[in-house]
């Protein structure tokens, strides 16, 4: 998911119905050039392609509408460690999923639980409140996972998929806690089209050693399904999401991507469905229903909350 930063405004609105949906197609649709990268290319140089194309396009659409780079140092390391969690260990950990066979619903359903989990370790490590009914999106929504699982993980990749799927998702809510780390001491939030870029590439001088370390050369089994998919992860996932995430944010407050992620997985399933022929079971059909509906239910109530604190603030 592209993060970035953005200042919220004062109060949450209704979030625009086309860029919302724009973005739910963009956000699900990595979940699906994801898995068709890690078959064209191996998951490391994948990831290296990907972030080295976003880090240049975000670059230079940078430099031509915001001018110089203008973020204090100290703002840029935090904003460089949690570009590095949520872009570089999240992806990472994902496309291993993938590559160990973790189908692109599942890792939209895992991904999905992320609201969900970050309210849950903010209550555990910075005391905010957790109310009941987040309590209960947050059972739902495991429950829904582990019915998607059923008796044999071996469909979801194997123990080693499914812990790094699982992985991931931690890695993304720690990484959206982080975020709040830009707005410690600066009244002023980063540029976000300079905080994406940041992001991005710090994300490159690792991935270009792990990849040759751990994967060698790069393997292209299919170097015009490679060139597709990482090209669509770095400029439709990567930038454009970004473009859209901003939009949403500026409409209809922070925690605007949150309230969308519980539609992801149902649309992820469909597109599934159209590019690798993948069909559901009426099981997983059932623990995906379970799921959403518990993610509905946290992000509702954190959304509802998040709106009310803003009119107290105005």
């Amino acid at each position: 998911m592209p993060s970035t930063t953005t200042a919220a405004p004062a109060r949450a609105g209704a979030l625009p119905l086309l860029p919302a949906a724009a973005f739910v197609v963009v956000w699900c649709s990595g979940y699906v050039a994801g898995p068709a990268a890690v078959q064209a290319v191996s998951p490391f140089w994948a990831l290296l392609l990907r972030f080295v194309v976003a880090a240049a396009v975000t670059a230079a659409l940078a430099w031509r509408l915001r001018g110089p780079l203008r973020i204090r140092r100290a703002v840029l390391g935090r904003i460089a460690l949690v570009g590095l969690m949520m872009n570089g260990v999240v992806f990472a950990l994902m496309y291993l999923a993938f590559d160990a066979g973790m189908g692109a619903t599942l890792a939209s359903l895992l991904h999905a639980l992320s609201p969900v989990l970050t309210v849950v370790l903010a209550r555990v490590v910075l005391g905010e409140r957790l109310g009941r009914l987040q309590v209960l999106g947050f059972v739902l929504g495991v429950v829904g996972v582990l019915v998607v699982l059923g008796p044999d993980v071996d469909e979801a990749g194997g123990v080693l998929g499914v812990g790094l799927g699982l992985l991931s998702l931690v890695g993304l809510s720690v990484g959206t806690l982080g975020q709040r780390w830009f707005h410690l001491d600066d009244g002023d939030p980063p540029d976000p089209l300079w905080s994406a870029t940041v992001q991005f590439a710090v994300c490159v001088p690792p991935l270009a050693l792990l990849a040759p370390l751990l994967e060698g050369v790069p393997s292209v089994t299919d170097p015009v399904a490679a060139s597709v998919s990482v090209g669509w992860l770095a400029l439709v996932n990567s930038v454009a999401g970004l473009l859209l995430l901003g939009l949403l944010v500026r409409r209809g407050g922070a925690g605007a991507s949150s309230s969308l992620f519980f539609v992801c997985p149902p649309v992820t399933a469909l597109m599934a469905w159209a590019a690798f022929g993948d069909t559901l079971t009426l099981r997983e059909v059932l623990g995906i229903v379970v799921a959403v509906v518990g993610v509905g239910i946290a992000t509702g109530v954190a959304g509802r909350r998040r709106a009310a604190t803003s009119r107290e603030c105005v």
